[in-house]
């Protein structure tokens, strides 16, 4: 199948990608508006960050499974619709378990979305998947930017009512998706009508390697364990070695946020282009360098081009991890999507609160160091990947 022909369809479940991500986007930003209005504690407010992302992303697994089963693509709309709806209505209540069972309702919606929709990525993206992932992909990496944004000016006019706005762009969106999927699909069926017998054949005797698949997913935990910890400690190093200011602290994330949207798509055309492996080799070798340069520069204007490079090994490297996972799990595609993106989502939340009691213990220089060590494992394990038997 031409890509050309189908890159629409990739633009648009990018776009539903966007949708989709605005709510648990937005969450860390709606946070204080609840403890400001519903007198929430930190314990509660962690509960519902829990319900939004761990939560989610260990049942992303399971509708991915099931979508491999059956053709599932209407799970895309009722997912951005759930996702909406469930940050939406979490502005409405007063009741803490009311907002936690919203909030759990959002991260459902996007565990429904994620697996199903790269799946669909993968088919009609033929042979530039990487590409079409990095595309997909971006349009999440945008919900996250601008959501918090959205939600700070709705809440400041409207209070916590204001996170109904959420629920106006799932629903819009959702009937978007209703609308456009059965084209899409009919589209699907039709050019694989025009494939040989003889490569039918090939695809259906695809097979699962499960050892490349765990290998992949040693490299997909020292990945996101460095992600998470990037976000959460950078800034706070910046602050303590430079001085700065909170607020310039903050135009850091600002930053490494949009250079990761660029270094999404960038990193699906190279990964495209020299291979899924080699593309993994070659953004997971500059990570321990990248960040063994964030400790010896003299300014904090130095940390700007560095982010650019953290970026090319985080994000750049997104779509050849996806793809990868799809192609150990060539029969399993759903179940590759809903696991890699849910792991490389929520593993590095489990283990950042360990580096945080290192930051309180030895200091924030020795977390930044560890760090070093981390995207030094990460290279290595990316080294022990085996090529995938089926593409």
């Amino acid at each position: 199948m031409g890509f050309g022909v189908q890159k629409i369809f990739v633009y648009l479940l990018s776009l539903g990608h966007l949708c989709v991500d605005l709510a648990p986007g937005a969450l860390p930003a709606i946070l204080p508006f609840l403890v400001l209005y519903n007198g929430l504690s930190y314990t509660e407010v962690a509960g519902l960050m829990f319900a939004s992302s761990c939560l989610s992303s260990i049942v992303q697994p399971v509708f991915g499974y099931w979508a491999d089963k059956s053709s599932k693509q209407w799970f895309m709309a009722l997912g951005i619709a759930m996702s909406g709806i469930g940050l939406g209505i979490s502005g409405l209540f007063s009741n803490y378990w009311f907002v936690f069972i919203a909030i759990t309702l959002m991260g459902v919606g996007s565990s429904i979305f994620h697996p199903v929709a790269a799946r669909t990525v993968n088919r009609i993206s033929s042979g530039n998947k990487a590409t079409g992932i990095g595309i997909f992909s971006v349009g999440g990496n945008l919900g996250f930017g601008v959501a918090p944004m959205i939600a700070a000016a709705a809440l400041s006019v409207w209070g916590t009512s204001g996170t109904v706005l959420f629920l106006v762009f799932g629903l819009l969106m959702s009937a978007l998706m209703i609308w456009a999927v059965p084209k899409m699909v009919a589209s699907v069926r039709a050019e694989n009508q025009k494939i040989p017998a003889n490569k039918k054949k090939v695809s259906t005797g695809s097979t699962n390697d499960w050892h490349g698949f765990m290998r992949l997913s040693f490299v997909i935990l020292f990945r996101s364990i460095a992600q998470t910890s990037v976000l959460a400690f950078l800034p706070l190093y910046c602050i303590y070695r430079f001085g700065i200011s909170e607020a310039l602290s903050g135009t850091l994330l600002s930053f490494l946020c949009l250079s990761g949207a660029v270094m999404t798509v960038l990193g699906g055309w190279l990964t495209d282009k020299v291979g899924l492996i080699r593309a993994c080799k070659l953004g997971y070798l500059l990570m321990a360098p990248a960040f063994a340069l964030v400790l010896v520069v003299p300014s904090v204007w130095w940390i700007y081009p560095i982010l650019i490079l953290i970026s090319f090994t985080l994000n750049g490297t997104y779509a050849a991890f996806v793809v990868l996972g799809q192609s150990y799990l060539a029969k399993n595609v759903g179940l590759a999507s809903g696991v890699t993106m849910g792991l490389s989502a929520s593993l590095g939340g489990i283990f950042t609160p360990i580096l945080g009691m290192v930051a309180d213990a030895y200091g924030i220089t020795t977390v930044m160091v560890m760090l070093v060590v981390i995207g030094a494992l990460c290279a290595i394990s990316s080294f022990l990947l085996p090529e995938p038997k089926s593409e």
